[in-house]
């Protein structure tokens, strides 16, 4: 059986609960991801409240000033603007949680046969990880992100969907996202691998994959926790630019990268269309990013508290 330090249990799921309240961005910062996340879940009873409908269309009541029924006023649609950003954010949390835990699971793989087997594998698999760093991040995305569908294989009734643009957004990401995650996971697997554990249970005749994942990879969990944490904030932003460039969430889709896009022509005209998407993309990344920074400061009792 491994000794698993890193795993949280018992006293030391005291003690990271203890360190992670007296951060106090961190606690705000999970507080208002929440409100967020349950409003975005909520978006079908907020519409149904308000007795509004996110895709109709009312020319006759364009730019409509916030009222009892529309509390953050009309698109240039004529559609609510509140229920609009509660279903974009719905697509949008979704493409960074499922990017992210993509990116962290291509990351973790690669990390631990690169860690674990060392040698010719190590070599080319960090030289790989490597290669995809190199790549400037926003031109590749933007040029896998024009790629047609239809005319690499996909079947036609997916290339054509709604939900096209939104498994491409995410895989696309999750591809070349996995970098920092497969560093830090190969760091840690050359540091646990020479415990005394896991050299008992090679000496027991354990597979290596049994070995990496029951004894190596629940004593680095915590850093891929963290790491996969900050790069949602990330993930969100990303889709966002491309969906603001025009190569990510197609409508009717909703998503705040693609409300920010149908306002970027309307900033003189009703400038609030521009700020709603743009602040709670704001809001959003700054808080995955300090909730990251906190749980990194209480799953790691060296860190220095801030």
């Amino acid at each position: 059986m491994s000794i698993v330090a890193d795993t949280l249990s018992g006293a030391d799921t005291q003690r990271f609960w203890q360190r992670f309240r007296r951060n106090r961005p961190a606690m705000l910062s999970a507080a208002v991801l929440a409100l967020i996340a349950l409003a975005a879940l909520l978006a079908p009873a907020f519409e149904a409240m308000l007795g509004v409908d996110a895709t109709r269309v009312d020319l006759f009541n364009q730019y409509a000033s916030p009222d009892a029924t529309h509390w953050l006023g009309t698109d240039e649609a004529g559609r609510d603007v509140l229920v609009r950003l509660l279903y974009g954010g719905r697509i949008s949390l979704l493409v960074g949680l499922v990017a992210a835990l993509g990116a962290a699971t291509i990351g973790t793989a690669v990390g631990l046969l690169a860690g674990y087997y060392g040698g010719r594998l190590d070599t080319l698999l960090m030289r790989s990880t490597d290669g995809v760093i190199a790549l400037p991040l926003l031109p590749l995305l933007i040029i896998l992100a024009a790629v047609d569908l239809a005319k690499v294989g996909v079947p036609a009734d997916i290339a054509n969907s709604e939900m096209a643009s939104l498994y491409r957004i995410v895989f696309i990401i999750a591809l070349v996202g996995w970098t920092t995650v497969a560093r830090l996971v190969r760091a840690g697997t050359l540091s646990v691998r020479t415990r005394e554990f896991v050299r008992a249970a090679e000496a027991m005749g354990a597979r290596p994959t049994t070995i990496m994942l029951r004894h190596i990879l629940p004593n680095i969990v915590s850093p891929i926790i963290v790491a996969t944490t900050l790069s949602i904030g990330v993930v969100i932003l990303l889709e966002s630019v491309l969906s603001f460039l025009g190569l990510g969430i197609q409508p009717p889709i909703p998503s705040w990268g693609n409300m920010l896009t149908n306002a970027q022509e309307l900033a003189t005209r009703a400038p609030a269309l521009a700020v709603w998407p743009g602040a709670v993309i704001f809001v959003t990344v700054m808080a995955f990013n300090f909730l990251g920074d906190g749980l990194q400061d209480a799953l790691d009792p060296r860190a220095t508290r801030r």
